[in-house]
């Protein structure tokens, strides 16, 4: 045995999952109960004109809907001066590209908007083999507003991954609905859902106690698990 779980009879295992069961309803319930409370926030009319750049020029807000009425924007953190993108935002990232389909019949745009120049956007979402739609937003205040950057005491901005939803109105009028940041986007990852049902849960035991302890760009495993296996 590699760990201390206690072993236990069927019968006993029955009860304590019973136990457990009645807690994870009553977590569902709640979270139902959260998201009506969620869906009954006040909007915040958006009247400033942001402007973005991707593969088919500088678009506004309105232009990153695509003719849908909603909006998911992921605040992907990606400074200016960065060579390749967050390794959390792109763990995030790669959950998008089986959800885009069913999102896009269902009226809802998902984009990722970042700070880099998009040329630097572009060139790492085909090393990464992403499809989603990706916009730059270099030079525009948008991610300061939405509070995805912060502006530190010197002055230097530093990203926060995060995500914000958007309503278009028939009449063309845009509201900002919903933000969540840092550790409130975890629920997009999906993968983070499977490790909760697995034996060793997250398993994030240090020294990050979070994804740096084990999460890679998708195109790095192999590097690190041939460093691994080198040092054994």
């Amino acid at each position: 045995m590699q760990t201390d779980h206690p072993v236990v009879s069927q019968a006993q295992w029955n009860a304590a999952r019973e136990a457990l069961l009645r807690r994870e309803k009553e977590l569902t319930r709640a979270q139902d109960a959260l998201a009506r409370e969620r869906l009954a926030l006040p909007w915040v009319r958006v009247s400033k004109p942001y402007r973005f750049e991707g593969p088919d020029g500088v678009l506004d807000l309105a232009g990153l809907f695509q003719g849908r009425s909603q909006l998911i924007v992921y605040h992907f953190m990606y400074a200016p001066e960065w060579e390749e993108g967050c390794v959390g935002c792109s763990f995030l990232a790669d959950h998008m590209e089986g959800a885009l389909m069913h999102l896009r019949q269902h009226d809802v745009t998902v984009a990722a908007v970042s700070r880099a120049p998009y040329a630097s956007l572009a060139a790492f979402k085909r090393r990464m083999g992403w499809r989603f739609d990706w916009y730059s937003s270099q030079g525009d205040d948008f991610n300061l507003d939405l509070g995805a950057s912060l502006r530190t005491p010197d002055g230097a901005i530093e990203d926060r991954p995060g995500a914000s939803a958007f309503f278009l109105d028939p009449d063309g009028e845009i509201f900002h609905t919903y933000s969540a940041f840092d550790r409130g986007v975890e629920r997009l990852a999906g993968a983070y859902n499977y490790l909760e049902l697995a034996p060793l849960g997250r398993n994030e035991n240090g020294p990050h106690f979070n994804l740096g302890d084990w999460v890679r760009h998708h195109d790095r495993y192999d590097d690190a698990a041939q460093a691994c296996h080198a040092c054994g």
